[in-house]
């Protein structure tokens, strides 16, 4: 809303606190030159993207030298040195509960304001998801068909045999089916207890919840409207503070688990793996997102997603799309993307928007199949383009939560699973945050092509030009 004075009225927005004090200052000094600072200037700024991206290169960089150069490293000591990122983890994970539930409710009545953008934005951003997740899928199983199978060999007796302690795991996850599979996804999106699924973070009964009651609440008379805003409020203050610790969490995050990363051990099929895994996300996130966002928005793609590194940084160093979901907010209004649409989009596509699992789907189903001698025909390919489409959709955005999903999608091609599957586990840590930092990229690219396509605004081109500035 805009009154007489030009000014835009917002309300519960999500902007860092630090945007308004900055914003005013804006105006009363629009003629004025600022002089530009220096690129290294950001790397005093307590968490900014300079700090993430160093904490990470130095992490990697010690884990691979001890990794190669000691020979029995202690469990104590990557037990303990995780500690500290575990628990900046777990406080982040812990504000995005609440963040998710006010941020929807908000979002919902922003769109019942609107006399007919509400369902056109809703409609903009399933239809794109579904797209992005498909063209994921097939070009996963494109290149996994015509090139990383042909360099996976047939494995020994040996290393197809199960051990005994992992055949109670496998037989469990064997016993899930394809119509399971389906029926929880959609009882997952209505909860039998609300309390229950807030206690159990169960995201997607959570988010359907806080649709149902954002479009229920009557703004006008509404005192929990108000209860919800002062919520976000408090829940923004406390994710700012775990932002400017992102550099020192996102550093004890990936430096014992560098420690656990054993070079020599990776044989051929391993290598084939982790190369076809990293190669087929590298086209998705350098190539397809990109030519997607060139085509729609006409701007630079790459530019923007350097903008937006410390999302897909603390992304790759969590494993954990809806632990980086606070700072995916952060950095898409920075950019410029309105209130609204980022509080739909971004939450919502963290919960829904999988590529990089839809990727690894296939390319993990062909691995287990060829390193046994099986192969796939055409309609085996079909079958798991459709059930990667689904399992990614129903993946919750926690760390290697893709594994029994495998399981499924293998045994509906009659593919068995044998020793070779406890490869995939072993590596998974490691995939998992490639996939996860694929994951926050396509929904940061999502919230400016979904407002470009629904032609949705609810800031003025001023307001909108003055984050950018920020910026």
């Amino acid at each position: 809303m805009e009154n007489k004075s030009g000014i835009t009225a917002h309300s519960g927005t999500l902007d860092d606190p630090q945007e308004y004090a900055i914003r005013p200052q804006s105006h009363s000094a629009q003629g004025e030159e600022h002089p530009k600072k220096p690129w290294w200037y950001s790397i005093r700024e307590p968490g900014s993207a300079l700090q993430i991206v160093s904490a990470a290169v130095v992490a990697i960089a010690i884990g691979l030298a001890v990794s190669s150069t000691v020979d029995d490293i202690p469990y104590a000591a990557p037990t303990l040195i995780e500690i500290f990122g575990a628990l900046w983890l777990r406080a982040l994970r812990a504000a995005v509960l609440p963040m998710i539930v006010t941020s929807m409710i908000l979002a919902v009545q922003r769109l019942r304001e609107l006399s007919n953008g509400g369902h056109i934005l809703a409609r903009w951003t399933i239809s794109y998801y579904v797209l992005t997740t498909l063209l994921a899928i097939v070009h996963s199983i494109i290149l996994t068909s015509l090139v990383w199978r042909r360099l996976m060999t047939q494995a020994s007796s040996e290393s197809l045999n199960v051990a005994e302690e992992d055949e109670e795991t496998f037989a469990e996850r064997e016993e899930t089916n394809i119509p399971d599979v389906v029926v929880q996804m959609f009882e997952s999106l209505v909860p039998l207890n609300i309390v229950d699924a807030l206690a159990t973070d169960s995201l997607l009964a959570v988010l359907v919840t806080a649709v149902v009651v954002g479009y229920m609440i009557d703004r006008e008379r509404s005192y929990i409207l108000k209860a919800v805003e002062e919520i976000e409020t408090i829940i923004m203050k406390v994710i700012m503070i775990l932002i400017k610790l992102a550099p020192i969490g996102v550093f004890f995050l990936i430096l014992p688990n560098m420690f656990r990363l054993d070079i020599r051990d990776i044989g051929q099929n391993l290598g084939v793996l982790i190369g076809g895994a990293l190669c087929n996300l590298a086209i998705h996130l350098f190539i397809v997102l990109p030519a997607l966002y060139f085509i729609i928005t006409r701007r630079m793609p790459y530019t923007f997603w350097l903008r937006c590194s410390p999302s897909w940084t603390t992304a790759w160093g969590t494993a954990s799309s809806a632990a980086t979901l606070p700072l995916s907010l952060r950095v898409v209004r920075q950019n410029g993307v309105s209130n609204t649409v980022s509080r739909f989009t971004v939450p919502l596509g963290c919960l829904v928007n999988m590529d990089g699992t839809a990727i690894y789907f296939p390319l993990c189903v062909v691995f287990l199949a060829e390193t046994q001698g099986h192969s796939l025909s055409p309609t085996d390919y079909v079958i798991i383009c459709l059930l990667s489409t689904l399992s990614s959709i129903g993946t919750t955005p926690i760390p290697s939560s893709s594994l029994v999903l495998t399981v499924m999608i293998a045994g509906s091609v009659d593919v068995e699973i044998t020793g070779m599957y406890a490869v995939i586990i072993a590596i998974d840590w490691f995939i998992d945050r490639f996939r996860t930092m694929t994951n926050v990229s396509g929904d940061l690219y999502a919230a400016v092509i979904i407002e470009k396509l629904s032609g949705f605004h609810d800031e003025d081109e001023e307001d909108r030009a003055m984050d950018r500035e920020v910026v």
